[in-house]
């Protein structure tokens, strides 16, 4: 067993956390849309189609923004074939993922669902195979009142009087990657990303814009293609995006458990990237992040979008997640929380069934992934102001990363009730960890609960036949001594969500 020490003060704050952090990402792939969330001959299906087991579990699930319909799926997306009567659409072939696309659920559809379950929707444009004129449109639809224009008074007509009110809208997907249909270079995107902004803002002054950045620390023009996009874009966006997907490559567990210092590391230079940008413009601006794709994906399972057959929303990724997934999923949401000052928007890829937190049986059952519950407990509870930790852990070696921390600390404090949350993964695979925070700067403080994701097998799964086998278990032996002092013990490959009242 080693020790770790966690320094806490309630004056020394990273910032507050936006609740947009805590997304979602709905894409047209595989069974996300089609036979995930939408499946009208399901006996749970409401009256427009969708399931209704799904629907409860992305309620508790908690998240609270959804981006759509891409992706990859978005570059190709002519968004007016999933508007107007459905019998009346076209199928059309999508390039992203070779799959007939019927349009049966399109903007209006999907925004009606989102806001059901008590989710806002973040929009993204085709700037790959269209542009300015097309998204301008789309927003006029989604946004305008009726009676303001035409292609308002079309989503009227369509049976939807109400704007469907999209606040943040994405300019393109993962334009940096030569995968992407109308892929471009940084030169190219900056420019027609900056058009597209341009006049999207000249119609609805308010709508928040994002950027893309990098689709993987990997790629060889990291930071530079922020760079030259951001001198195109700098003044008419708010966020720049940031997209990671992390495996245990060539078996390298130690590396995978590490994750999130990828993640960091990725979040801090492109922070200051934009940062750069801002100083040579003389800007008082500061740019934000959305982190609109990341999670755990198995890509050497996956063959890639070259070696995939035409089919018509077959199954597509739909990686099992097991102890060692969530822990790591875990500690990626506090990578995220660590750097609430810059992070505004992060959404887990993907909701239903592509690498997503839930999956479905058509015409059965819908059951949480292990993933599901880091993900729940976190969006829960660690809402309010993310503190500083100062904790000393030993390291652990990795091949990927070098030395990094045993043990991940982050502390989150609701201003409001002055509940104190605590999450830590412990990374090593071998040893516990005693975990001792002194709580004296908090004043008087009880322990409510410590719940972990841990077992015996890191490699325990839920399936539909066991869907509670890997769930947050509660953990004895946690105490508030009486010189005010949290002292616990964190089993070796786990991750754990301690709350403490005030």
């Amino acid at each position: 067993m080693y020790d770790v020490e966690v320094g806490l003060d309630p004056a020394f704050t990273v910032g507050t956390v936006d609740p947009r952090l805590f997304g979602t990402f709905v894409e047209h792939m595989g069974r996300c849309v089609y036979g995930g969330i939408f499946e009208p001959d399901h006996p749970t299906a409401d009256e427009f189609g969708f399931r209704g087991d799904v629907a409860d579990l992305v309620r508790e699930l908690g998240a609270t923004v959804v981006r759509y319909p891409g992706g990859n799926f978005v570059s190709g997306y002519r968004w007016e074939d999933g508007v107007g009567p459905v019998a009346d659409r076209p199928r059309r072939l999508d390039l992203a993922w070779r799959s007939f696309e019927p349009n049966t659920v399109g903007v209006d559809e999907f925004c009606r669902w989102a806001r059901g379950v008590g989710i806002d929707p973040i929009m993204a444009v085709n700037l790959g195979t269209r542009g300015v004129d097309a998204a301008v449109d789309l927003l006029e639809y989604a946004n305008f009142a009726p009676g303001t224009t035409s292609t308002a008074d079309r989503r009227v007509a369509n049976g939807h009087k109400d704007p469907h009110a999209i606040r943040t809208w994405c300019l393109g997907n993962e334009m940096d990657g030569p995968w992407q249909v109308g892929h471009k270079t940084a030169d190219e995107y900056g420019r027609l990303a900056a058009e597209t902004a341009r006049a999207m803002r000249r119609a609805d002054p308010d709508v928040e814009l994002v950027v893309c950045g990098s689709s993987n620390s990997g790629m060889p023009t990291f930071g530079t293609w922020e760079r030259v996009v951001l001198e195109h874009t700098y003044d008419l966006v708010d966020h720049v995006s940031l997209h990671a997907y992390y495996e245990p490559a060539g078996g390298d567990v130690d590396s995978f458990l590490a994750s999130s210092e990828d993640m960091r590391r990725m979040i801090t230079a492109i922070a200051a990237t934009a940062d750069h940008v801002g100083a040579v413009r003389r800007s008082d601006k500061k740019l934000t992040i959305s982190f609109d794709e990341w999670n755990v994906w198995y890509q050497n399972r996956f063959a890639g979008q070259e070696q995939l057959e035409t089919t018509e929303n077959g199954a597509l990724i739909e990686d099992v997640y097991d102890v060692t997934d969530a822990v790591v999923v875990g500690d990626l949401l506090m990578a995220l929380l660590d750097h609430c000052d810059r992070v505004a928007i992060a959404c887990q890829a993907q909701l239903v069934n592509v690498i997503g937190p839930i999956l479905t049986r058509p015409g059965g059952p819908a059951w949480r992934q292990t993933i599901f519950h880091p993900f729940a407990l976190t969006a829960r509870h660690a809402r309010g102001t993310v503190l500083r930790t100062a904790v000393r852990t030993p390291a652990v070696g990795t091949q990927r990363f070098g030395d990094v921390p045993a043990t991940r600390v982050t502390a989150v404090q609701d201003p409001e009730t002055g509940a104190l949350t605590l999450l830590a993964a412990n990374r090593s695979r071998t040893e516990p960890a005693r975990l001792t925070v002194p709580l004296r700067a908090f004043g008087e403080r009880r322990l409510l609960e410590h719940l972990t994701i841990a077992d015996a097998d890191p490699s325990a799964t839920n399936t539909a036949e066991h869907p509670d086998r890997v769930v947050p278990r509660p953990v004895t032996g946690t105490v508030v001594d009486g010189d005010q002092t949290l002292t616990a013990t964190l089993p070796p490959s786990s991750w754990h969500l301690i709350r403490l009242g005030a």
